[in-house]
C-alpha cells in the first residue's frame, strides 16, 4: 500500500513528522501498521503549530507547489498526519513515486 491516495481536490498523503530534527526534508517510505507513510523531517519543535506549518512547506517544496496547497486534514496533534496536496493528483503521484 502506499502512502497516498487519489482525492477530489488532489492528493492525500500519509505522513510521519519527526520534528526537531537536524537532517531535514523528505526522507522516503516507512512501514506502518496500515501500509508505509512518508518520513518529513523538520527542525520546528511541535509548539503551537509550527512542525505542522513546516511539514507543510517541506512537502510543498518537495512537490513543486505553494504551501498554502498543503494543508494537514488528520492527526494535527500527532506525528503521523495525513496531508491534502491540491492539484493533478496523478502529477503529483509521479513526482511523490521518485522522491
Amino acid at each position: 500500500m502506499t502512502c497516498f491516495r487519489a482525492h477530489d481536490r488532489g492528493l492525500a498523503v500519509r505522513v510521519k513528522v519527526q520534528p526537531g530534527a537536524r537532517r531535514l526534508g523528505v526522507l522516503g517510505q516507512v512501514p506502518d501498521v496500515e501500509g508505509t507513510r512518508l518520513k518529513i523531517a523538520v527542525a520546528e519543535p511541535p509548539q503551537d503549530g509550527r512542525a505542522n506549518r513546516a511539514v507543510c512547506a517541506a512537502l510543498a517544496e518537495a512537490l513543486g507547489v505553494k504551501p498554502a496547497d498543503v494543508d494537514v486534514t488528520a492527526g494535527a496533534a500527532s506525528r503521523q498526519k495525513t496531508l491534502l496536496v491540491q492539484g493533478d493528483a496523478s502529477a503529483l503521484a509521479a513526482i511523490l513515486v521518485t522522491l
